[in-house]
C-alpha cells in the first residue's frame, strides 16, 4: 500500500503502527493541532513534530532567485515588537505556502524589510492573497510563508510579489534590490501530494535543547550565516544572549563599507544550524580608558555579499583594551516555526573585551 493510500484509508494515527512515523494522530489533527512540547525551554529546542516540504518550482525575477514550496497548513508564531503571538490553523486553510528568496548572482538569502506577498489565482480569478511572513524554520531556515485557502483541487497560478528594500547595502549589493519584482508559478493542488509530505514525531528527545538539521533544499539556499573564519576583519569574540549567537568584528579600513575609519559589525545567528537572525534592533557602546567613544549607537541592518545579513556602523577605531557592549532592544521581527518560538526574545547585554 502506498503511503498516501494508507493515510486516506487508515488515518495518520493508524499509519504510525505500520510506518513508525507518528502516533496518536487523526488524519486532520496531524497538522491542525499537533502536539506541543510541555515546559519548553527559553531556547531553541527539538519540537514534538517535524514536517517535510515539497517544491512547486523555482525561477528568477529581476535580481532575485525565488522558490515556491508547500507543506501542510500548520501553526506558527509571529513577533510584534516584544510580543509573540500564535497563529493557529483555520478550518478552511488548505496549504502552507513558502517562498524562499535569494540573490541570483551570489546565492545570499535576502531577508528584506519591504515584504513579500503571495497572490493565488484560478482561471484568472483571485482565490487568495496574503502577506507572507518572514519566517525561521529549523529545517528550511529563512523564508516567507503563511497558510492559504484554496478552492479545491486543480490548477492554480501563484504570483510571489517581492518589494524593493531600504536596507543598507554594501559591496556589490550597493544600489541593488530596489525595484519590486514578481515571480509566477503554475501549480496543481492535489491532496494526495499533500498527504505524501513527511510528518515525523520525535518522541522522548522532543523538548531537549537542539535543532533538527536543515534539509537539503534542491539547490535553494537556507540562509546559513558565513563561517566565522570566512568573515573579514578582527574577530572580537562570540557571546550568547537569548540563545542567539553574536560574533563581533572590526575591519580597520572601512572604506569598502562606505565609512571613514573602521567598520564595526555583528553577525547574529541561531545556534546549531547557524541561520542568520535578521530584523533586530542592535545597539553598541564602545569605551576606552573610561571614555565612551560610541554611545548606544544603532547598528544598521545591512546586506553584503561577503558578510551576508549583518548589523554594522562606522567608528573612528577599535583598539586593544577597548570594551564593547552590545544590547538588543528589538528582538528579531520574524515569525517562527515550532522549536524557535521560545528563543530570541529576552536579551541580556553582552560585553566584549578587545
Amino acid at each position: 500500500m502506498k503511503r498516501r493510500d494508507a493515510l486516506k484509508t487508515l488515518g495518520i494515527g493508524a499509519l504510525a503502527a505500520t510506518a513508525g512515523c507518528l502516533g496518536g494522530f487523526e488524519q486532520q489533527s496531524a497538522w491542525r493541532d499537533p502536539p506541543l512540547v510541555d515546559d519548553r525551554p527559553a531556547a531553541v529546542y527539538l519540537p514534538a513534530v517535524t514536517e517535510g516540504m515539497k517544491m512547486y518550482g523555482k525561477t528568477t525575477a529581476g535580481p532575485y532567485g525565488v522558490a515556491l514550496t508547500y507543506s501542510y497548513p500548520h501553526r506558527f508564531w509571529t513577533a510584534a515588537g516584544s510580543d509573540l503571538g500564535k497563529t493557529v490553523v483555520e478550518a478552511d486553510d488548505s496549504i502552507h505556502l513558502m517562498a524562499s528568496l535569494w540573490d541570483a548572482e551570489t546565492g545570499t538569502v535576502l531577508p528584506l524589510d519591504a515584504g513579500v506577498s503571495i497572490e493565488i489565482l484560478r482561471d484568472g480569478d483571485l482565490v487568495s492573497e496574503e502577506v507572507a511572513y518572514p519566517m525561521l524554520s529549523q529545517q528550511m531556515g529563512m523564508h516567507y510563508g503563511s497558510n492559504y485557502v484554496l478552492d479545491g483541487e486543480g490548477d492554480y497560478e501563484a504570483r510571489v510579489h517581492v518589494g524593493g528594500t531600504s536596507l543598507s547595502r554594501t559591496g556589490s549589493f550597493a544600489g541593488r534590490f530596489e525595484s519590486a519584482e514578481t515571480a509566477t508559478f503554475e501549480f496543481a493542488f492535489d491532496t494526495d501530494d499533500l498527504y505524501d509530505v513527511e510528518l515525523r514525531r520525535l518522541g522522548d528527545e522532543a523538548g531537549s535543547r537542539g535543532a533538527v538539521p536543515a534539509m537539503e533544499m534542491m539547490g535553494v539556499p537556507t540562509g546559513k550565516a558565513p563561517a566565522v573564519s570566512d568573515l573579514p576583519g578582527r574577530h572580537l569574540g562570540r557571546r550568547t544572549s537569548a540563545d542567539a549567537l553574536f560574533d563581533a568584528f572590526v575591519v580597520d579600513d572601512g572604506s569598502r563599507f562606505g565609512v571613514d575609519g573602521a567598520y564595526l559589525y555583528v553577525s547574529a545567528r541561531t545556534p546549531h544550524n547557524e541561520f542568520v537572525l535578521p530584523m533586530m534592533g542592535v545597539r553598541a557602546t564602545l569605551e576606552r580608558d573610561g571614555t565612551t567613544t560610541l554611545d548606544g549607537a544603532r547598528l544598521a541592518r545591512t546586506l553584503d555579499p561577503d558578510l551576508s545579513y549583518h548589523y554594522g556602523t562606522g567608528v573612528e577605531a577599535v583598539e586593544s583594551g577597548d570594551a564593547l557592549t552590545l544590547s538588543v532592544d528589538v528582538p528579531p521581527q520574524v515569525a517562527r516555526h515550532d522549536g524557535y518560538e521560545t528563543a530570541f526574545m529576552a536579551f541580556e547585554p553582552m560585553r566584549f573585551e578587545v
